[in-house]
C-alpha cells in the first residue's frame, strides 16, 4: 500500500518549508544589509541626477561595485518606502559602506557640499554668476525665479523682484540643486537675520520693503562699517525734508547695460531708479545689504548732515550745508569721472 500523507501533515511541511525559507530569507538580507561589499576600499563620487528612478540609481550602484546585489538593494528600500526618499545630488560613497549605511546616505540626501560665498552688497545678477560658477544651478534658471512676481509674492515680499532679501553669506551647496531650493534657503538666511530687527522697524514705523531699500543703497555708498550709520542718517534726513536721495548707486542700477562710466546724461535720464530725479525711495533694493548695513538704517547716527563726498580714499566729508557740500566737491572731486 503507497505511503501516502495527509492533506494536514502537507499542510504542515509546506508551512515548515515557507517558515525556513523566510527564516534564510531574513539571515540573507540581514547579512547582506550588514555586511560591505568589499574592505578598505577609497570613497568614490556618486551623482544620483534629479529624477532618476530608483531601478536606475541601483544599477549604477552594481555596476560601480559599491553594493553587491542591486535586486537585494531594491527589494529591501522598495520594502521600506524608500522609493521617493532618494534624494538627488552628489555623494561620497565606497564599498566598504553596508548597504544600510548607503541608503541612509541617498535619502537623508547626505550630498557632498562646497562653501559658497556671496559678498555683501551684491546684486541678483552676480548672485546668479557665482551660483552658475560653482556649479550650484543654472544662471538663467535662477534669474528667472528670482525675478518671478508669483515667486516674488509667495515670500510675501511687495517689490519687483527677490534683490535684498538673498542674504549674502557663506553657505555650504551640493552640485546641480534645483534654484528653487537654494532660493528658499537664502531667503530664510535673510528672515533670520532680520527677525531681531522686526520691531525696531515697527517703532520706526518702516516697512521691511523701506529697510531693506535704504540699507541696500547704504551698503553700495560705503565699504566703511563706521561710516554706515552716518551714511543712513544723511539719507534719513534728506528723506524727512522731502530731498532727493541723489545717490549714484541708484543711477547705475538703472541702467541696464552699464559701461562703468557714469555721465551727467545718466544722471538726468528719468528712470525709476534714478533717485536724482524720483523722490523718496526707488521701487525695490539695489542689492542685498548685510546685517550692519540694515542696522545703520534702523539705529542711525544722530546728525543733522545731508550731504556727502567721496575722499578717493574710502571714507567720506560730510557736510549740513550745500555751501560746505559744494567746498568739499571742489577738494576731493576735482577729478571726478562724471562725464558730459
Amino acid at each position: 500500500m503507497p505511503f501516502r500523507l495527509s492533506g494536514k501533515k502537507i499542510t504542515i511541511i509546506v508551512l515548515c518549508i515557507v517558515f525556513l525559507s523566510g527564516i534564510f530569507l531574513v539571515i540573507g538580507f540581514r547579512d547582506f544589509l550588514n555586511s560591505p561589499n568589499k574592505k578598505r576600499d577609497p570613497h568614490q563620487v556618486f551623482i544620483i541626477r534629479d529624477g532618476l528612478p530608483l531601478k536606475k540609481v541601483v544599477d549604477e550602484l552594481e555596476k560601480k561595485e559599491i553594493i553587491s546585489s542591486g535586486t537585494m538593494f531594491l527589494v529591501w528600500a522598495r520594502l521600506m518606502g524608500y522609493s521617493r526618499k532618494i534624494k538627488a545630488g552628489e555623494y561620497r560613497l565606497s564599498s566598504e559602506m553596508t548597504p544600510l549605511k548607503i541608503l541612509k546616505i541617498i535619502s537623508e540626501g547626505s550630498i557632498i557640499t562646497y562653501p559658497v560665498t556671496i559678498p555683501e552688497g551684491f546684486t541678483i545678477k552676480q548672485i546668479g554668476e557665482i551660483l552658475d560658477g560653482k556649479g550650484v544651478v543654472d544662471k538663467g534658471d535662477f534669474l528667472s525665479l528670482v525675478r518671478d512676481p508669483g515667486i516674488v509674492k509667495r515670500y510675501n515680499i511687495s517689490g519687483p523682484d527677490l534683490e535684498g532679501y538673498l542674504y549674502p553669506d557663506t553657505y555650504y551647496f551640493g552640485k546641480d540643486l534645483s534654484s528653487m531650493s537654494v532660493i528658499d534657503v537664502m531667503v530664510k538666511r535673510f528672515r533670520d537675520v532680520f527677525k531681531p530687527f522686526q520691531e525696531r522697524a515697527e517703532q520706526l514705523g518702516m516697512t521691511l520693503e523701506e529697510v531693506i531699500t535704504l540699507a541696500s543703497i547704504v551698503e553700495k555708498e560705503t565699504g566703511q562699517a563706521e561710516e554706515r550709520p552716518i551714511i543712513a542718517s544723511v539719507f534719513l534726513n534728506r528723506l524727512k525734508k522731502g530731498m532727493r536721495l541723489e545717490t549714484d548707486p541708484t543711477v547705475i542700477y538703472g541702467i541696464k547695460e552699464f559701461n562703468g562710466n557714469l555721465t551727467r546724461k545718466d544722471l538726468a535720464h528719468p528712470t525709476p531708479y534714478n533717485t536724482y530725479v524720483i523722490r523718496g525711495l526707488p521701487p525695490g533694493p539695489i542689492a542685498n545689504p548685510g546685517k550692519e548695513a540694515i542696522k545703520a538704517v534702523l539705529y542711525p547716527a544722530n546728525s543733522d548732515y545731508l550731504f556727502f563726498v567721496s575722499k578717493k580714499d574710502g571714507t567720506h566729508y560730510f557736510s549740513r550745508t550745500f555751501p560746505e557740500h559744494n567746498k568739499a566737491v571742489d577738494i576731493y572731486q576735482k577729478k571726478r569721472k562724471i562725464k558730459d
